[in-house]
């Protein structure tokens, strides 16, 4: 769920807040436990970071951790007892070295200059002392509270470590040998008799603190642990009704939580059974009404993908995005959905007496990917195949109408928003109004709240209508107008060969055996990227690679003579009439296909893209799956539909 592992994945944060309905468990490998209430508890890394101030006032440390999380500078705010009154500590961190720390100093410095009263940020480290091991967390908690009483910050410590159990009572947060000798001196002045000794860099334990940074309004404490060590791990246990993790949207987990330190930062894994697991990622990647034998598919297909995976992540078999399969925890589970899980329990799919890696996607488009136009390899166990029931994705969807208005501009209203008119162009085309002041006209036909309108249309403004779509779905898309510097940028640092500084052709010139794009073309140059599935990004995030290209700008004539010749908007257009020959010169031109299909053809050019599916395409599609079971197939024979060569058995 969190974990920085490099480029296979990163998803990291400074905190993990988890909360429990019931009594919970912390604990190790090695035996070592905490038993706590209902509630939340924190958990952060041991390292580097900046003590930016100590304060017995909660509103003065409130205020300048709420000026800093708006900062790259984290606020980590930490409540303990000194002198016998109530202390808040305001750390900011953790930083990879204490270089990086040293540098974050001066900027902490300046942010919450006016809480600060005179105290000067410090960089702290992971250097410290023990003051003794004891056997239970009571006899700990009296002997912290002795160095509490002097001034001294304590922390109790419940070790993780196989041959040292048992709580420690640890002083000191220093960044360097000299200061932590500094600092016991210090100590063993403040505290006479006091025995200390370095605490071994390897050791593995939780430093147990009380977290006041819940809220930057009120006063709000948590248990907090601060995980030491590079091979430390806690494991958390609840009580069986779910652990929420608030820094991953509060959702709500079954099973246990395994917390550690990888590559410096964070580390939150989710231990679950396998067909636990699947309650969730079934009910996360299609819809809990679908055909029980649709979601049966989805259920073999996910249970082989997650166990063929093995340890691909190092500390765990997958990750909770569709990296590997979408994982939300207990709120994506549904009983229809568990039912599925439960009725093909252990089931997988094998090919050569191994399981499969069973990829799938959303919507095929009608056909299938060939591994040639993915992962430039190929394969048994994956084909391009008919997707008939992808169509289901568009079922009970609007209709829109592709429309021109007056002013040249081009763009799509819905049909709920449309009257039809009695009047036609003299080419045939019908022509709409709208029914409501300042109706959008929309770029794709689909509301994208994050996209402006092309225009607004208002009643008795007339448009002329090009085409009737479909709204844009998982089965059929539009995507654009692109103009020439956002493909530019979009393009950059995703192809192999250089990007030109501006395009007026871009075009799709060599596809797959299912139609995909495999080479796209801009200014006759081919755009070559490591994978035709990169295309997807490569042209601002489309939804899949089997797509065609219009540039709105340009369009092609074919000749008596069976040449072609591309013409622009620009140029106008020779139209023969009864008076003779002249040139169209108005805003928008308007082409006809042989076949009776109208676009208009503006004077300046960008790019519209038309495409069909959602995903890579390869091996089961989704919607196509929900299509088969819609018309009587039952999930094994769905399943070799989509994956040739395939036994399904039980593990």
């Amino acid at each position: 769920m969190f974990a920085n592992l490099g480029s296979t994945y990163k998803s990291t944060t400074p905190l993990i807040t988890l909360e429990s309905s019931g009594k919970w468990n912390i604990g190790s490998e090695s035996g070592a436990s905490i038993t706590l209430p209902a509630g939340q508890i924190r958990f952060s890394a041991d390292g580097f970071r900046v003590k930016v101030l100590e304060t017995g006032d909660f509103k003065t440390a409130a205020a300048a951790a709420k000026l800093l999380q708006a900062t790259s500078d984290k606020p980590l705010l930490f409540t303990t007892s000194l002198n016998g009154k109530a202390t808040y500590q305001l750390y900011t961190g953790n930083y990879a070295t204490e270089a990086l720390a040293g540098q974050a100093v001066a900027r902490v410095q300046k942010v919450a200059a006016a809480q600060l009263g005179g105290q000067k940020p410090a960089v702290t480290g992971s250097k410290r002392l023990s003051a003794g091991v004891y056997s239970s967390l009571q006899e700990a908690e009296a002997a912290q509270a002795s160095f509490a009483s002097a001034g001294v910050s304590s922390y109790t410590v419940l070790q993780l470590d196989g041959g040292s159990q048992g709580y420690a009572v640890w002083v000191g947060e220093a960044s360097s040998e000299a200061d932590l000798s500094a600092f016991k001196k210090s100590v063993e002045a403040s505290v006479p008799g006091v025995s200390l000794s370095p605490v071994n860099s390897n050791s593995a334990a939780l430093i147990i603190r009380q977290d006041a940074g819940l809220s930057t309004d009120t006063l709000k404490v948590a248990p907090h642990y601060t995980i030491v060590g590079s091979e430390a791990k806690a494991f958390v246990q609840g009580d069986g009704s779910g652990i929420k993790v608030v820094e991953r949207s509060g959702r709500t987990y079954r099973g246990d939580m395994e917390i550690s330190i990888v590559s410096g930062d964070l580390a939150l894994v989710n231990v679950v059974p396998l067909e636990q697991y699947l309650y969730s990622v079934v009910g996360a990647e299609v819809y809990s009404s679908w055909p029980a034998e649709a979601l049966k598919v989805q259920a073999v297909a996910a249970r082989s993908y997650a166990l063929q995976q093995g340890d691909r992540f190092k500390i765990a078999n997958v990750v909770d995005t569709t990296l590997s399969q979408a994982y939300n925890g207990m709120g994506s589970e549904n009983d229809k959905v568990s039912s599925a899980v439960d009725a093909t329990s252990g089931e997988v799919i094998k090919s050569g007496g191994k399981i499969v890696e069973a990829v799938f996607s959303s919507n095929a488009g009608g056909q299938t990917a060939h591994p040639s136009e993915v992962w430039n390899g190929g394969g048994d166990v994956f084909s391009n195949v008919d997707s008939q029931g992808d169509t289901s994705a568009q079922a009970g969807l609007q209709t829109w109408y592709h429309v021109l208005l007056s002013t040249g501009v081009s763009g799509y209203i819905r049909e709920d928003n449309v009257k039809e008119l009695t009047t036609k162009t003299d080419a045939g085309l019908a022509k709409v109004t709208v029914t409501a002041q300042n109706t959008n006209v929309r770029p794709v036909p689909l509301i994208q709240s994050n996209v402006e309108p092309v225009a607004k249309i208002n009643p008795g403004n007339e448009a002329v209508v090009l085409a009737k779509v479909p709204q844009s779905n998982d089965y059929a898309w539009v995507r654009g107008p692109f103009t020439s510097a956002q493909l530019v940028k979009t393009l950059q640092g995703k192809t192999t060969s250089t990007v030109p500084s501006s395009i007026s052709t871009l075009e799709v010139t060599k596809r797959g055996p299912s139609g995909r794009a495999l080479e796209v073309t801009a200014n006759g140059q081919p755009m070559t990227v490591k994978y035709a599935d990169t295309y997807r990004s490569a042209l601002g995030g489309l939804p899949s690679t089997l797509f065609d290209i219009a540039g709105t700008g340009s369009y092609t004539v074919l000749g008596a003579d069976g040449k072609t010749a591309s013409k622009t908007g620009s140029q106008g257009a020779a139209v023969l009439s009864a008076s003779g020959t002249g040139t169209s010169s108005s805003n928008a031109l308007v082409v006809m296909s042989g076949d009776g299909q109208a676009r208009a053809v503006t004077q300046g050019q960008s790019f519209m893209i038309i495409g069909q599916g959602n995903g890579h395409g390869l091996g089961l599609s989704q919607w196509g799956a929900k299509g088969m079971a819609d018309e009587g197939y039952d999930y094994q024979a769905i399943l070799k539909h989509y994956y040739q060569n395939v036994t399904i058995v039980k593990e």
